[in-house]
Parts: structure tokens; sequence; C-alpha cells
């Protein structure tokens, strides 16, 4: 619950240090006296959007600290923990501060953190209900986030919400694969023709550098003959004179050196090597040429599967030597498209199969909604009877709607205040004194399905009077038996039914103005409930109705 709120230099508060206790506070002053200053610098501490204009004037900045004890709130005892802004008394302590320049900072037990932090923590602390909350009534969504919190059905909606997500998911899976099959059609149409046309050519790993050595040796049989047999010839059967003769002639002479010299015979051993080596030249040479063959027929083939390789590498903007592998590519590529892991059909049945997952989770959503439903309204009606609104019925209609992650139902709270009036709108029918009633009745219904155990309301009974006021005063009361609540009025009879009473006043000293605001005793409450009562002239008479109302309630 709230401890502590410390306001410094916030609009026309200079300083200003309040105490909270269980229970319900009201807050009451004059017209202008600032009784929601206190609500506005806890919305800042909350999250609430800040700006420079809310610097008391002169001052450099604004600083307020709220003190909450957190202890038997375990939402937000487990927040602080996760993320590692606990302490382990309990206490938690948010703080904004604002400069003069508008800019805002936000701290949680004394460390800096993001304003989204603030907002995070907060709305496991407190809950603020505005003048105009009621008129937040009239809109479906709220009025279905209304009946989805009652129902207290979280684990339908998650269901439903992954339900749908999943549909949603292989249902765009499906239109991706269903607008690229033009794309992929054509495809498959050009690597089949492709494929059929790089199969009849057959070309193999190494192929085309072996095309290239046949053609230039095929093409130069003349050249390459007559080279071949000349070498041969000048080696070994030249006359008179040839290679191997002259160094046999040689040799013999140096044989006869190496008699009358021995160190002439390495010189010997090297040129008989030489003469070994002519030999074997001699012999593969006669063999080189006996292997040269002109054949036309061979060489025109030759010549006109190179052109056909290199016509294809062309085309297919590859490397001639590359071609065979890129064919290998191309029929794994066929393969891979002629053979796909999900065929269209089986997408269309997992499409089938997510969208009947999702209608059985909405059915089940919508199911939880009707029976809470009934159960609200009836809790509803009970109260805003009570409130001066005997004839009134309330119901919620829900019908069939487009499919959403939230579930499919279009649900609307119809309401009748007249008896023979047929079900309307809730905007449509209800006054703004009605609506006022009917939100604080909602309150009081949704309080056991709520965690925040503080509740502020900021002249939420606006519309109201008389004898509906006070019942009004006994159900916020009712509700501050349970948790913290904290409320702004203008009405006696609701700031009589409060625990504690603030008073709020404003006094003007020469140039500035400073707002404050006291606890007030008993005496102090009778004085304000009369003046609430009367107005400026207070008597003996308003006094004793004061008294009577404080100590009724």
């Amino acid at each position: 619950m709230l401890q502590q709120l410390t306001i410094q230099n916030f609009a026309v508060v200079s300083s200003l240090s309040l105490d909270w206790q269980q229970g319900m506070t009201t807050i009451t002053g004059e017209t202008g006296a600032g009784k929601s200053i206190a609500l506005d610098a806890l919305s800042l501490c909350i999250g609430a959007r800040a700006e420079a204009s809310m610097v008391r004037p002169g001052a450099n900045k604004t600083d307020i600290s709220a003190c909450f004890n957190v202890n038997e709130i375990p939402q937000a005892f487990a927040w602080l923990d996760q993320n590692d802004l606990g302490n382990e008394d309990g206490e938690c302590i948010l703080r904004r501060t604002i400069t003069a320049e508008g800019r805002s900072r936000g701290y949680i037990n004394g460390q800096p953190v993001p304003i989204q932090q603030l907002k995070n923590l907060g709305a496991h602390l407190l809950s603020i209900h505005g003048q105009h909350a009621h008129l937040d009534l009239i809109k479906n969504e709220r009025q279905q986030a209304l009946l989805d919190q009652y129902a207290g059905h979280d684990n339908l909606l998650q269901k439903t919400a992954q339900r749908f997500k999943a549909w949603q998911t292989v249902q765009s899976h499906l239109k991706s694969l269903q607008s690229s099959q033009d794309a992929q059609r054509d495809r498959l149409q050009l690597l089949s023709y492709q494929v059929e046309e790089l199969n009849e050519f057959a070309l193999q790993e190494g192929e085309f550098e072996q095309l290239e050595f046949d053609f230039k040796r095929l093409s130069h049989a003349v050249d390459l003959l007559q080279h071949g047999q000349q070498a041969h010839e000048s080696l070994a059967t030249a006359e008179p004179a040839n290679v191997d003769a002259m160094l046999h002639q040689v040799c013999q002479h140096l044989h006869q050196c190496a008699e009358l010299d021995e160190s002439i015979k390495p010189t010997l051993q090297i040129l008989e090597e030489a003469r070994i080596q002519i030999d074997e030249a001699s012999s593969e040479l006669e063999s080189f040429c006996g292997s040269i063959e002109f054949d036309p027929v061979r060489l025109n083939e030759t010549e006109q599967r190179m052109k056909k390789a290199l016509d294809l590498a062309r085309k297919h903007h590859v490397e001639p030597e590359q071609l065979c592998r890129h064919h290998q590519q191309l029929v794994q590529e066929l393969e891979l498209i002629g053979h796909p892991s999900e065929t269209l059909e089986e997408l269309e049945q997992q499409v089938r199969d997510a969208e009947d997952h999702y209608h059985k989770a909405a059915l089940k959503l919508t199911h939880s909604r009707i029976k809470a439903g009934k159960s609200l309204c009836k809790g509803i009606m009970f109260e805003v009877q009570s409130m001066n609104m005997p004839h009134t019925k309330i119901a919620f209609e829900i019908q069939p709607n487009s499919p959403s992650a939230i579930g499919s139902d279009d649900i609307r709270l119809l309401v009748a205040t007249n008896p023979g009036q047929p079900l309307g709108e809730l905007g449509k029918v209800a006054s703004g004194g009605e609506l006022s009633r009917l939100g604080l009745a909602i309150q009081v219904i949704t309080h056991n399905s709520q965690t925040t155990p503080t509740l502020v309301f900021d002249e939420v009974d606006v519309g109201i009077s008389g004898q509906t006021a006070s019942i009004v005063g006994k159900l916020l009361r009712s509700l501050g038996s349970k948790s913290q609540v904290i409320c702004v009025t203008h009405l006696p009879q609701v700031a009589a039914s409060g625990h504690h009473q603030l008073f709020v006043d404003k006094l003007i000293a020469q140039s500035s103005t400073e707002t404050r605001v006291q606890v007030l005793d008993e005496k102090g409450r009778v004085e304000e409930l009369a003046r609430l009562l009367g107005g400026e002239q207070i008597t003996e008479h308003t006094l004793a109705n004061a008294q009577e109302l404080l100590f009724h309630s």
C-alpha cells in the first residue's frame, strides 16, 4: 500500500509530505484549491507524461517520491526481484524529477530507470480513476477488457492468441507459396530444358581440356610429323652423319685417349650416357611419329564438340571447364524443385488444421465470456439498483465477429434504466450520472479480480447527490475495508464515509500561491462537512447535520 508521498516544487505546491493510512481517505477542499494535486503527483510517479509547466515557477526542478510497502503485493515484489530493484524490508520508493527545461528522470529504490519501468511497476501498485474514467465504459474494447478481467480466463486468452498467431503464420506461408508458384513453374520449365540439353551433350569432367588437346594435335598433324621425323633423322638415320654416329666416333677417340690419360674418363662417361639418352630419345621420336594420324573425320568431330561446349558455356555464363559442374548443380536444383519438402496440398491442410484449432480455442473463450457476463451483470445490477437506479437491467451481448488474437466475439454492454425500456448501448441510454454510478458499481464488483492494493478516485461521483451520494460513499468505504482507497470528492456524504480525511486549501501571499494539505481531526472533519453542506455560512444546524452525517456513515 501507499505509505508516504513527498512533493517538492510541483505546480502550486512548494513542499508537501503526506502519510497515508489503510482504509478510505477522502480529500476535500474549495474549488481551485488543488484537491487533485496529490493524485497528479502519484500519476507522475507511475510514469505519466511530464511537462516543464509542472515545475513550480522560480524553481529549478520538481521532485516527487512515493513510498509503498510491497510485502503483501506478490506481483510487485516479484517484479522488483526480477529486475534487481528490490530490498529486503519490502519498501519500494518511486521517484520522478522534472527540470525547468522539461527533462524527466525516473528512479526505483534509488536506481535510475526508464519511464516505462515506472509504468510497469506502477500497474501492480495502484489504479487511478479520473473524473471521466466512467466514460471509457462506452467503448467496446473497454467493455471486453472488463469482462475478460472479471472472468480471469488469462489462459484461454493466451491460448487463443497463440493459435491465432499459428494460423496466421501458416496462412502467410501458404499465400507466399501460392504467389511464387508462377515464378517457380517458369524456373522449373527453364531448368528442365537446360538439364535436358546438357544431358544430351553429356560433357564429362575434364573432357573439355582433352578436347582442346586433341583438336590442337589433330589440326597440326602434318607439322608434328614433319618436325618429328626430321628430329629422328638427325639423331639416328641421317647419312652420312647423324648425332648418334658422331657421338660414337667421339667416344672411340676418347677411349684411345683414356688409355693414355685416365683423367678423360669422366668426360667419356658423360658422352656414353648421352649416347644412351639419344638412343632412348630416338626410340621415343620414332614412336611419337608413328602415333600421329591424319584423321579429318575425327578432327571435324572434335572441332564440332568443342564448339558446342563453348556455345553452351557462353549460354550458361560459365567457363567451359566449369560446364560439367554447372550441369550437376542444375540437376540438383531441378530435383529440389521437383520434389519440395512442403507441397501446396500439405500447406492447405495445415491451414485448415490451424484454423480449426483456433476456432476451438475461441469457442471456449466465448463460452467463458458468456458465463462470466451473466455473473458480472447480476452483481452490477445489485449494486446500481441500490444507488437509486431500481429498474436498471444490464446484459452483455456477445455476437460473432471477425477472428482476432483476442477471440471472435463482438462484445457490447447493454443497459436499460427505465421500466419497459429495451436494452440499448450504454453510451446511448445512460446519462452521465448513471454512467458514474455504473462505473463505481463495476469497481466494487470487479475488485476481487484486481491485484492493485491502492485505488484512487478523482471526483468519480460527479452527477450524484442526495441519498445516492450516501450509498456511493458506503460503497467506497466497503472497498476501503479491503483495500486502500483515496477519493477526491465534493460531496459531504462521500467525504463523511472515509476513515480519514484531508483538507486542501490555497494561500495567496503577495505574488505567490501555495497549496497546503491538512489531516483533519474529528472536529476539523465536522467543520469541513458543514462547509460542504451549507457553503460559507456555517450554522449550528449545519454543524449538527455534519456531525450526524459523520457518525452515521
